[in-house]
């Protein structure tokens, strides 16, 4: 509200001294522009009993924002949760943290979405609180609740170990890995000499299925580090400020145990672009992931962090720049010898898997992804177990059984490829895509 509004109310206003809704209008532009005392002067002398709940509010707003906490209790005359919250803060404002702490603790019991972590610790709540007939009501998760046996169960690392032997295919890309990535983890003297840290981000993208999620457990096995499989759902939380502080802990874990390898998968969950949300609590997530990844506060020497994600296009800019994910790794959809091997290895064990043609199953699956090929090989056994309990009798794996199961299942990586190939042609102009669109053109579109 400009000046000569302001002016044009106040005239107003001394025509009709009686109109409390101008006043209080004119009380909240002047508190609004930050001018404190003009705000109390048009209000001080008012009776408050006949207020609603939510002028009352702004009256004790304005009191306390001009320092007379004193004067900011008068205002609140109903006993509503929202005045119990409001006049907690006016107690703290008046330190008398016990009725700060009661009224605050009041307010939440009877309305939980007024839950505030932050100012719950700074009145010194535990945050469990029940209703008058004992049922409880809301559950605060306080500044401690996030303790190292939550965050190991967060974060506890894979059984076994695996390697790139594990891993069918993907030949360039473990080069590419093997040079970047390993080489600096199992050489940190002569990077150190050279003052190149070891660690950094790492982002995987492709197609579901693809094989990301395996390759990121062999990178933490070839550099003999411990591996963080972080589940994203079990960092994202109902209660504010809990899945940040649940994602600092990730941090500091692994920052204690190095060398580490903390992968999260689907990592758009919490990278996503700031721009696209309506929550301030997603931005917030978003900007501490962000201040992990830069280590500024704390040092992230020897930890590597790798992502893993289906939807490149939906990350935050912030993350792809220098010093956060800024080696992109595109993981394609297996070729011809890479198929074979996965198929080799999803055989290996099963009745009748020395009948199969390997090179004929894998040439007559261009574009199956390891997870398609999974599917193929498991719908194959379902066909011979099917078989085998009709004829009463054990029937092994055989063509017929592969040829109905390749009929059933089709390829998933063609949606993904699609849309890919439109970013890559029209959003590329960093030449992040340029992997895809060389793939798109080697393999037709």
């Amino acid at each position: 509200m400009d000046k000569s509004v302001l002016q044009n109310l106040q005239a107003a206003l001394s025509q009709s001294p009686e109109n409390i809704v101008l006043r209080l209008s004119i009380a909240q532009a002047y508190f609004e522009k930050n001018e404190f005392e003009s705000s109390v002067k048009l209000i001080d002398e008012l009776q408050f009993n006949t207020f609603d709940e939510e002028q009352q509010l702004l009256a004790s707003n304005i009191f306390l924002a001009a320092n007379r906490p004193k004067s900011a209790l008068a205002p609140l005359c109903s006993n509503s949760p929202e005045t119990n919250l409001q006049r907690s803060k006016v107690y703290y404002a008046l330190d008398d943290l016990q009725n700060a702490k009661k009224f605050y603790e009041k307010a939440i019991c009877e309305n939980p979405a007024l839950e505030d972590i932050e100012y719950a610790r700074q009145v010194e709540s535990k945050g469990v609180y029940a209703s008058p007939d004992n049922l409880v009501k809301l559950r605060v998760i306080s500044n401690d609740d996030t303790n190292d046996t939550e965050i190991t169960r967060l974060i506890k690392p894979a059984d076994k170990n695996i390697s790139f032997v594990d891993v069918g295919g993907l030949e360039e890309v473990k080069k590419q890995i093997r040079k970047k990535i390993i080489t600096p983890f199992q050489k940190p003297s002569l990077f150190s000499k050279f003052r190149k840290k070891v660690g950094g981000g790492i982002l995987f993208y492709g197609p579901p299925g693809c094989g990301k999620t395996m390759l990121a457990r062999a990178t933490a096995g070839e550099c003999n580090a411990s591996f963080y499989n972080v589940a994203i759902s079990d960092i994202l939380d109902m209660y504010i400020g809990e899945s940040e502080r649940k994602l600092h802990a990730i941090f500091e874990e692994a920052r204690a145990n190095t060398p580490a390898v903390i992968f999260f998968d689907e990592v758009e969950a919490l990278a996503a672009k700031r721009q696209n949300t309506r929550e301030a609590t997603s931005s917030k997530l978003v900007s501490l992931f962000l201040s992990e990844l830069d280590g500024f506060a704390q040092d992230n020497q020897g930890v590597l962090i790798l992502g893993a994600t289906n939807v490149p296009w939906a990350l935050d800019s912030a993350f792809r720049r220098p010093g956060r994910f800024d080696r992109v790794v595109f993981i394609a959809p297996p070729d011809q010898q890479a198929r074979a091997e996965i198929i080799k290895g999803l055989l290996d064990g099963r009745p009748g898997a020395d009948s199969i043609n390997v090179s004929k199953l894998a040439k007559q699956t261009s574009g199956f992804s390891g997870a398609d090929l999974m599917n193929v090989i498991e719908s194959a056994v379902d066909e011979a177990i099917d078989e085998s309990i009709e004829k009463e009798e054990e029937v092994p794996l055989n063509e017929m059984h592969v040829k109905e199961a390749i009929r059933v299942c089709k390829a998933t990586t063609s949606e993904w490829l699609t849309t890919a190939r439109n970013y890559a042609r029209y959003s590329n102009d960093a030449g992040q895509y340029d992997d895809v669109l060389a793939f798109i053109k080697k393999n037709g579109s």
